[in-house]
C-alpha cells in the first residue's frame, strides 16, 4: 500500500529561500512518523517511526517510512530530531542509519537512551545531542527550539525550527494534562511567546480532534487500577506499550500499597524500564521490583506481572499467554488488565487475545469495561485552545489518520485560520513554505517499506496478495510433461492442492480438460512451456471459479520431453 497521488505532478525545484516539508509517514495513518525539512539544500528530519503491521499483510513484522526521496541525498541531513521515545517516533531509526551511521540524532535524555538501548541491538553506536525544554541550537541553516510537551511518556518535546522562509513548529506528540504524574506540563508560556513572535506554519497532532473536550488526566487512572489490586485474588497481569513509563510507575506504587512484588515480562520492556530507572524517569519502591525467575516462589496473591501485548501483537508475552505458548500460564482467578487503548487496525487482534484470556478463566479489565487507560493526546478543547495561544498564519495536521486531519483543520478554521491556508496533506504530498504561504508544491513517490524477518523492502504489496490468496483460498498445483516436437501430453497432468478442502477425487474431472487444452494450443503453433503453463493456469482458473467457487493461486509446471 502506498499513496500515489496521481492528480500531483513531482515538485519543481526548491525556490532559494523558500522551505519545504515532505511528511514521509504519519499523515493518513497512525505510526511510522516522520517530516523532511529543505531549505538552501539541507535537510531536517523529525521523528523516524514505525508502523505495526494489520491483519492484511500477513509475515510483515514492522513498516518503515520510505527513504527513497532522501536516499541520494543522506549527506545533506544535518540532524534528525526526535520529539519522544514512543515506537511510532523512533523505531525506524536503526534502518535509517543502516544507511548513514552518523546522522546526528537529537532529543531528550530519555528519548535518546531509548534509542541508543535499541541500536545497542542493531550494533550501531550514534552521535547524540541531548537538548532540554528552552534549549536552542543551530543545526545547518535550521535554529532548533525545545519546548516542553506533556504525553504519556516523559520528556516529549516539541520543536520549533526558525528558519530564513519562517518559523515552524512541530508539537510532536502531545496533549495539556494539568496535573501530571512527572509535574511536567505543556508549556504553554513557549507556545505564547512562539505566537507573539509569529509561527508562520503549524505541524499539530491530530488524533483526537474528532474527540470533543479535554483529555481525561492520567492520574484519573488510579481509582481503577486500586479497585484492581484492592479485589484481585490471585496474579495481577497488567499489559501495557513498553515505553508507557507513567503506566508502569502507576503499577509499581499499587503493587507497594498492596503488598504485591512486580516481575517485568518482555524483553522491551525489560530494557526500557531499566533505560527509565538509571535515569530516574521511573521511582522502583524498594524490594518491590524482582526477576522473573523468582516469581515462581511467591504465593499468586502477591504478584504482578508487567508485560507487552497491549494490542494484541502476536508474539508479545500477552499474545503468547493467550495462546498458551509461553511459560505464564493464565488461569481461573487471574485478572489481566489492558492498560492501553485500541489503536486503530488493532482491534480484532486485542479482541482476540480479550477471548483467549476469558476462556482461559481469567477476568480481563480493558478500556471497554474499566477507565484503565487515558490518551496521550490532546482533544478538540485543548487544540483550540492552542490555535488561539499561537496564532499561527499557517496549519497543517499532522499524526493522524484522513478523517483526523480533516477534524483538526476544521477546529483550524474556527478559529480563525483561513480555510486557504489550512494544508491537508498525506504521506508523500510536499508542502512549501514561501512569502508566508504554504501551498501544496507536488507530490513524491511514497510507498510502504516492509520488514519482514530480515528483508528490509524486499516485500511488495504483490507479494503480501499473493500470501492472503494463500491464506484465503489455497493453492493448486498442475505438473505435466509434453513432447517437445509435438506437444502431445506424455505425463500428467497430475494436480495437487493445499488449503483448497477438497477431495483429490474432484480434480479428476479437469485433467482430461487440460490434455485437452494443451492439444489444441499445440495444434495452434504454441511451443513455448511459458506459453503453455499459462493455458494451463486458465483452464483451472475457470474450472475452479465455477465448481469450487474459489481462486486459489495456481502454479502449472510444463516441461518438455
Amino acid at each position: 500500500m502506498s499513496q500515489s497521488h496521481p492528480e500531483l505532478s513531482p515538485p519543481r525545484a526548491l525556490a532559494p529561500g523558500a522551505l519545504r516539508i515532505v511528511p514521509l509517514g504519519g499523515l493518513g495513518e497512525v505510526g511510522r512518523n516522520m517530516a523532511v525539512l529543505e531549505i538552501d539544500g539541507k535537510l531536517l528530519l523529525i521523528d523516524c517511526g514505525v508502523l505495526f503491521p494489520e491483519e492484511n499483510q500477513p509475515g510483515v513484522d514492522l513498516i518503515l517510512p520510505d527513504f527513497s526521496h532522501i536516499a541520494d541525498r543522506l549527506g545533506d541531513v544535518v540532524a534528525l530530531v526526535l520529539t519522544h521515545g514512543h515506537e511510532d517516533h523512533i523505531g525506524a531509526v536503526p534502518f535509517l542509519l543502516r544507511l548513514r551511521p552518523d546522522i546526528p540524532l537529537v532529543g531528550s535524555t530519555l528519548t535518546l537512551a531509548l534509542v541508543e538501548a535499541k541500536l545497542k541491538e542493531h550494533r550501531l553506536t550514534p552521535y547524540t545531542l541531548a537538548v532540554r525544554e528552552g534549549q536552542v541550537e543551530r543545526l545547518g541553516p535550521f535554529e532548533c527550539e525545545f519546548v516542553a510537551v506533556n504525553h504519556s511518556i516523559p520528556d516529549a518535546l516539541a520543536v520549533a525550527v526558525r528558519t530564513a522562509a519562517g518559523t515552524v513548529l512541530h508539537t510532536g506528540d502531545f496533549k495539556m494534562d494539568q496535573l501530571p504524574l512527572d509535574g511536567r506540563i505543556t508549556d504553554l508560556r513557549a507556545f505564547a511567546r512562539l505566537g507573539e513572535a509569529g509561527v508562520d506554519l503549524f505541524m499539530v497532532d491530530s488524533t483526537n480532534a474528532e474527540v470533543p473536550g479535554f483529555t481525561t488526566s492520567e492520574r484519573e487512572i488510579r481509582p481503577a487500577l486500586e479497585r484492581v489490586f484492592a479485589t484481585a485474588q490471585r496474579r495481577i497481569i497488567v499489559a501495557s506499550f513498553a515505553s508507557h513509563v507513567h503506566r508502569v510507575q502507576q503499577v509499581l506504587d499499587a503493587a507497594a500499597a498492596h503488598g504485591r512484588k512486580v516481575a517485568l515480562v518482555g524483553r522491551s520492556m525489560v530494557r526500557n524500564m531499566g533505560v527509565a530507572a538509571d535515569l530516574g524517569y521511573l521511582d522502583v519502591p524498594r524490594g518491590v521490583l524482582v526477576d522473573l525467575r523468582d516469581v515462581e516462589d511467591l504465593p499468586d496473591e502477591r504478584v504482578v506481572l508487567m508485560c507487552t501485548g497491549s494490542q494484541g501483537e502476536p508474539m508479545a508475552a500477552l499474545s503468547r499467554m493467550a495462546n498458551r505458548d509461553h511459560r505464564i500460564q493464565v488461569g481461573t482467578g487471574d485478572t489481566v488488565v489492558l492498560a492501553s487503548s485500541l489503536i486503530p487496525g488493532n482491534e480484532n487482534a486485542v479482541y482476540r487475545v480479550i477471548n483467549g484470556l476469558i476462556r482461559l478463566g481469567a477476568e480481563v479489565v480493558h478500556s471497554g469495561n474499566a477507565r484503565v487507560h487515558v490518551s496521550g493526546h490532546a482533544s478538540a478543547g485543548e487544540l483550540l485552545y492552542v490555535y488561539n495561544i499561537l496564532r499561527p498564519r499557517n496549519v497543517m495536521p499532522v499524526h493522524g489518520e484522513v478523517r483526523h486531519l480533516h477534524a483538526n483543520a476544521d477546529l483550524a478554521v474556527s478559529t480563525g485560520v483561513p480555510r486557504e491556508r489550512v494544508v491537508i496533506a498525506e504521506d508523500g504530498v510536499v508542502v512549501d513554505l514561501r512569502d508566508g504561504r504554504a501551498q501544496i508544491a507536488g507530490a513524491v513517490p511514497c510507498g510502504y517499506v516492509y520488514v519482514d524477518g530480515s528483508s528490509v523492502g524486499s516485500i511488495t504489496d504483490a507479494d503480501l496478495k499473493d500470501r492472503r490468496i494463500l491464506g484465503d483460498e489455497g493453492f493448486v498445483s498442475v505438473f505435466v510433461v509434453v513432447d517437445a516436437a509435438t506437444g502431445k501430453v506424455v505425463v500428467g497432468p497430475e494436480v495437487h492442492a493445499r488449503g483448497v478442502a477438497e477431495e483429490d477425487a474432484v480434480f479428476e474431472t479437469i485433467k482430461p480438460r487440460i490434455a485437452d487444452a494443451l492439444a489444441q494450443a499445440a495444434s495452434d503453433g504454441a511451443r513455448d512451456t511459458h506459453q503453455l503453463q499459462q493455458v494451463v493456469r486458465r483452464v483451472v482458473g475457470r474450472w475452479a471459479g465455477t465448481t469450487l467457487r474459489r481462486r486459489p493461486m495456481i502454479i502449472p509446471v510444463v516441461l518438455e520431453a
